[in-house]
C-alpha cells in the first residue's frame, strides 16, 4: 500500500500518527493538489496570455467579463463541497456504502443545479457586459467569451463535483494528473481556435498550421473542450478504478446494476436523497453566499476599474490571474486541509483534527511566503508572458508588487477557511470572508481608485487580505483550544 493510503487507513483506524506522520501525510496529499490548482491558473494564464497578443482591447474583453465567470465558477465549487465534504467524512468513518450513495446522488443534484445556471447565463449574457460599463467591440467580444463558458457549465459542474469527491477520498494524485492533462490540452486547443491559419518556421521549415481564427470565443471553447477531456477522465476514476466504488454488486446488499425503478426502490431512495440533500444545503449554502457576495464584491471592483480604461482592465485582469501563481498552492492546500479534518472528523479524532489543522496553516503560510518574494522578484517577467503592451507590463507589475506583501496571510485565510469546512461548519468562514471583503476591501478600493488609479484597488486588497487572515488565525487558535478541551 502506498505511504499516503496507508497514513489515511491508519487515521480511520486510530493508529497513533506522529509528527512525522502528520507532516507526511500533509505534504503528500498537499502536493497534487497544489499541482491541480496551479494547472487550473496555467489554463486562465494561457487564455489571457493567447487573447493578449492580439491585442489590448482584446483582452480587456475577458477583463471586463472574468470577475462575473469567478462568480459562476465558485458556485459550481460550493455545490460540489457540499457532497465531497460528506463523502470525506463517511470515508472516515469507514461507511462506504454511505459514500457510495453520496457519489451518485451528489452527481445527479449538481448536475441539475449546472442545468438552471446555464439556462439563466442563457437568458443574460449578452446584456452582462453592458450592465458591467463595457460597450462597442470590448461589449461584444466579452459576450462571446461568456456564451461558451455558460454552455459548458454542466460539463464544469461534473468535472469538479467529480475531483472533489475524489480528493476527498484520499486520491488527490489522479485529481492532479488531470488537472495537468487539461491544461496541456488547453494550450493545444487554443492555439487552433484563437488564431487564424498561419505559417511557422520550425528549425527552419516552413510549416502552415492550421486555424480557426476565433480569438476570443477560441479562447473559451478552447477550454471547454479540455474540462471535457478532464471531466470524462475523472469520471472514468471515480467509478471504474475506485475500489470502494465500483460499480458492481457489492457485499454488503447494494447493487450498481442498472434495474428498473420501481415504486419500492423509489421509496427507498427518496429519504436518503433528502437526508444527503439536506446535509449538502448546510454545507454548501453559506459558501454559496459567500461567493456571491465576495464575487459580487469583485464585480464592483471591475465596476470601480472600468473608467480607467482598457489598459487598466487589461492589467487588473492579468495581474489577478499571474497573482494565481502565488495563491493557487494556498488553495491547494486548503482542499488537503478539508480532506484531511474531514477524515479526522468522520473518525472522531478530535485531538489529531485540531494537529493537523496547525500544521496545514504553517505549511501554506511559508509557501507563499515564498512565492510572494517571487512574485515582487519577477512581476515585469511575469507579465510580459502575458501581454506585449509595455503599458500593461508595467502597471500590472506595480499592483502586484503590492499584493505579494499580503500573501502569507492570504494563506491564513484560504487554509483555515479550509480546515472549517472540513468539520462542515462553512458558516463562520462565509461570514468573516463576506463582512471583510465589504466592510473593508470595497469602501478602500472606492476611496483609493480614482485618486491614484489602479494602485488604489490593489492596495485596498492588500490590507483586506492580511486583515483577515489575523483574523482567521485568531479563530483558528480559539477553535483548537475548544476541541483540545472537549478530548
Amino acid at each position: 500500500m502506498k505511504k499516503d493510503k496507508q497514513l489515511l487507513e491508519n487515521l480511520r483506524n486510530g493508529v497513533h500518527l506522529s509528527f512525522k506522520d502528520r507532516l507526511s501525510l500533509v505534504l503528500l496529499l498537499s502536493y497534487p493538489t497544489v499541482i491541480a490548482m496551479m494547472t487550473s491558473v496555467i489554463t486562465e494564464y494561457i487564455d489571457a496570455a493567447m487573447v493578449g497578443r492580439i491585442g489590448a482591447e482584446k483582452a480587456a474583453s475577458i477583463g471586463l467579463i472574468a470577475s462575473t465567470m469567478w462568480l459562476v465558477g465558485s458556485l459550481v465549487g460550493a455545490v460540489s463541497t457540499g457532497f465531497s465534504v460528506q463523502v470525506a467524512h463517511r470515508i472516515g468513518a469507514k461507511e462506504e456504502k454511505e459514500a457510495r450513495s453520496v457519489v451518485r446522488h451528489g452527481l445527479l443534484l449538481s448536475l441539475c443545479f449546472a442545468l438552471f445556471l446555464m439556462l439563466i447565463g442563457l437568458l443574460l449574457y449578452r446584456h452582462l457586459p453592458i450592465w458591467l460599463g463595457g460597450s462597442g467591440e470590448i461589449a461584444r467580444d466579452a459576450s462571446r467569451y461568456a456564451i461558451v463558458y455558460v454552455i459548458m457549465l454542466p460539463i464544469m459542474q461534473l468535472s469538479r463535483s467529480a475531483d472533489g469527491m475524489l480528493q476527498s477520498s484520499g486520491n488527490t494524485k489522479i485529481a492532479g494528473a488531470i488537472g495537468v492533462i487539461i491544461c496541456v490540452l488547453d494550450a493545444c486547443f487554443n492555439y487552433l481556435l484563437i488564431f487564424e491559419t498561419r505559417t511557422v518556421y520550425i528549425f527552419g521549415n516552413a510549416v502552415t498550421v492550421p486555424g480557426a481564427g476565433l480569438d476570443v470565443m477560441g479562447a473559451s471553447l478552447g477550454t471547454m473542450l479540455a474540462e471535457t477531456v478532464g471531466m470524462c477522465i475523472a469520471m472514468y476514476y471515480l467509478f471504474f478504478k475506485l475500489e470502494w466504488n465500483k460499480i458492481r454488486n457489492h457485499g454488503d446488499g447494494s447493487s450498481d446494476t442498472l434495474v428498473v425503478w420501481n415504486g419500492e426502490r423509489i421509496r427507498r431512495t427518496v429519504p436518503v436523497i433528502k437526508k444527503e440533500l439536506s446535509k449538502a444545503l448546510r454545507i454548501s449554502t453559506p459558501i454559496a453566499i459567500e461567493m456571491i457576495i465576495m464575487n459580487s464584491a469583485q464585480i464592483m471592483i471591475t465596476k470601480i476599474v472600468v473608467p480607467l480604461g482598457a489598459v487598466s482592465i487589461a492589467a487588473n485582469s492579468f495581474a489577478i490571474t499571474a497573482e494565481g501563481f502565488c495563491y493557487m498552492p494556498g488553495y491547494g492546500i486548503a482542499i488537503a486541509a478539508t480532506t484531511l479534518i474531514g477524515q479526522s472528523i468522520g473518525a472522531n479524532r478530535k485531538e489529531l483534527a485540531g494537529k493537523l489543522a496547525y500544521m496545514v496553516t504553517a505549511i501554506g503560510m511559508v509557501i507563499m511566503a515564498v512565492t510572494g518574494v517571487i512574485l515582487y522578484a519577477f512581476a515585469p517577467q511575469i507579465m510580459s508572458l502575458i501581454s506585449p503592451d509595455p503599458e500593461i507590463i508595467e502597471l500590472g507589475a506595480a499592483v502586484l508588487r503590492i499584493e505579494a506583501f499580503a500573501e502569507p496571510l492570504f494563506a491564513a485565510g484560504m487554509v483555515v477557511g479550509g480546515v472549517f469546512r472540513g468539520t462542515g461548519n462553512t458558516l463562520f468562514p462565509s461570514i468573516a470572508n463576506l463582512i471583510s471583503m465589504w466592510a473593508i476591501r470595497i469602501p478602500l478600493a472606492a476611496y483609493l481608485t480614482p485618486k491614484i488609479g489602479l494602485r488604489g484597488a490593489w492596495i485596498a486588497m492588500c490590507v483586506e487580505l492580511s486583515i483577515r487572515g489575523i483574523f482567521f488565525i485568531i479563530m483558528l487558535v480559539v477553535w483548537k483550544k475548544r476541541k483540545t478541551e472537549e478530548h
